[in-house]
This record gives structure tokens, sequence and C-alpha cells, in this order.
């Protein structure tokens, strides 16, 4: 049975817009809209990988648990995904929403299943699969109207084989990736999914001059902050999330006021720099990890 345009567009209306994900991370109704990419940029052990983790869990649980009750994709590029942890956090956050003292296990089991059936998880090692899992995708996208987020970790895996295997030439070494993200833009552009990426920082070299030892640091931890994929995909981001690790007397003095758990525990920056409107907006928000996942001061 064929579908007229008049079906299709009346399915893909129906996909949900996470604009409200995580209002804490965002500017006032600044969240991804349909159809928009968040890069999650920073190096390893800021924290990125468990914002994906939260930002899971908030749409596969159901709406009564405060979740978005979304399905989603998480491509998993770093063979990083933890189910345990995962499970762990899904688990948690059940509990904190369930009646105070009540205790079934048969029930709380199949919340579980409920939630994890509206996640699929897919392992890629290079590229080229990489842009054979985006074809794939479009089969999922188009027979589940529910399925609103892709979230991919990390974006950059395989930035350094890519670099490899292209040799001397740039357009060979950013083929591939270039190919995915222009497939990407297409998968936004037709089904007006949101995804979220992870990005590894790396340090760029560069000829500048460098007056002092000040100036010489700061333009060092600069150069972490500066977008080094491919333009084609540089396009297609709308929201970047600078993520950073506090330094321990910061850490201290930005806890102060909060919990024992609070300041015995590492602290997280994220600066959100989005630029899908005419002007851009900004915001900063800190958390720290616990059992249960990310907790926002």
């Amino acid at each position: 049975m064929t579908e007229s345009g008049a079906q299709l567009f009346a399915r893909l209306e129906a996909r949900r817009c996470l604009k409200d994900i995580e209002p804490q991370m965002f500017p006032e109704d600044g969240g991804p809209n349909h159809g928009e990419v968040v890069e999650l940029y920073g190096t390893e052990g800021t924290g990125k990988t468990e914002l994906l983790y939260h930002l899971l869990c908030r749409c596969v649980l159901p709406v009564a648990s405060g979740g978005l009750e979304v399905d989603v994709v998480f491509v998993d590029t770093d063979y990083s995904l933890d189910m345990l942890r995962l499970v762990s956090i899904l688990d948690s956050r059940l509990n904190a929403a369930g009646s105070p003292g009540s205790s079934c296990s048969g029930s709380d089991e199949a919340a579980l299943r409920s939630c994890l059936s509206r996640l699929l998880v897919v392992h890629c090692s290079s590229s080229s699969q990489l842009l054979l899992t985006l074809h794939f995708l479009e089969t999922s996208l188009s027979s589940r109207p529910g399925l609103a987020l892709l979230l991919i970790d990390s974006i950059s895996a395989f930035y350094w084989l890519d670099r490899c295997q292209g040799g001397a030439s740039i357009a060979k070494q950013e083929e591939k990736l270039s190919k995915c993200a222009e497939l990407l833009g297409r998968l936004l552009r037709d089904y007006r999914i949101t995804v979220f990426a992870t990005c590894h920082a790396i340090r760029r070299s560069y000829n500048g001059p460098s007056s002092s030892s000040s100036s010489s640091s700061s333009s060092s931890s600069s150069s972490y902050d500066r977008p080094y994929l491919c333009h084609p995909w540089q396009r297609l981001v709308t929201h970047r999330l600078l993520c950073s690790r506090q330094e321990a007397a910061t850490n201290m003095a930005s806890t102060a006021g909060g919990s024992e758990e609070q300041r015995r525990r590492r602290v997280f920056t994220v600066h959100c720099t989005s630029s899908s409107s005419r002007t851009k907006a900004y915001r900063s928000s800190s958390f720290y990890v616990s059992d249960g996942g990310v907790k926002f001061i």
C-alpha cells in the first residue's frame, strides 16, 4: 500500500519536538527544535557521555516519571556505552518517580523493559559503517514516528583513522565524514529528528605570536575549543555545548552552599552557544554526576 503525501506529512508532524529536553542546559526557549544538531564538545573526562545518558533517560522514561516517552537511536562509535550504568540511572529515576513506600519488583521490571524497548543501539567501527548506519536509519525513521532523537558518541571517533587513510589530501581525509554529514542533513530535513553528538577536543597547533606566558596559557586553552571537523558537519551544528571540568578550588566555591554530596563530588560546567535563530544565545550551567545520573546545581 502506497502512502499519500498527506499521510506522510501527518506522520512526520507527529514526531516529538525536543525543545524542552533539558531546560537547564539551553537558553530560555532555546532548546533544539525539529531538525537541529547539538554538539557536545570537550576533552576526555568532562562529562559528555554522562550528559548523553541523562538526555537518553529523559527521552525514554514515561511521561508519568518525568520523561518524554519517545524512541531513541544510540550510535556507539567509541564502544563505550555502559548498559549497566544506563539501566542503573533508569532504575533510579523510575524509583524516584514512584510512590513513597511502594515496591513491586514485577511492575518495576516491566517499566524498565518498556523504557529500554524505546532504545535502539548500533555499534560502528569506521566512518564507512557510520555511513551505512545512517542509510539504515532512514528505514527506521520512516516507519517509527515516535523516533525523535539520534545520539552519536562520538562523531569524531574516526578522525585520526580517516586522516591516516586519506593520505596527504585533505579532501580524501574528510570525504567519509562529509558524506555522513550530507546524508544526516537530508535525514534532518526529511524526518525532522534531533541529533546530539559528542566530539572529543584536540589541541590544534597554530602560528601566532606569544607575548607572555599568560597569553601563551590563554591561547593554549582556547586551542582546544576550536572546531576541527569537516565544514559540512560544522554547518549542521546549531547548538554547541562546551564541556569542561572545574578546578578543585572553583569546585569548592561553587558548591559551598550545597549539600555534602555536592561538595564531595567533582563539578562539571557546560557553556551553551545556540545559533539556530538570527541572534546567538548563551547559557552556562554546572552539574555533578551521582549514582542516579547527572544532577544540575
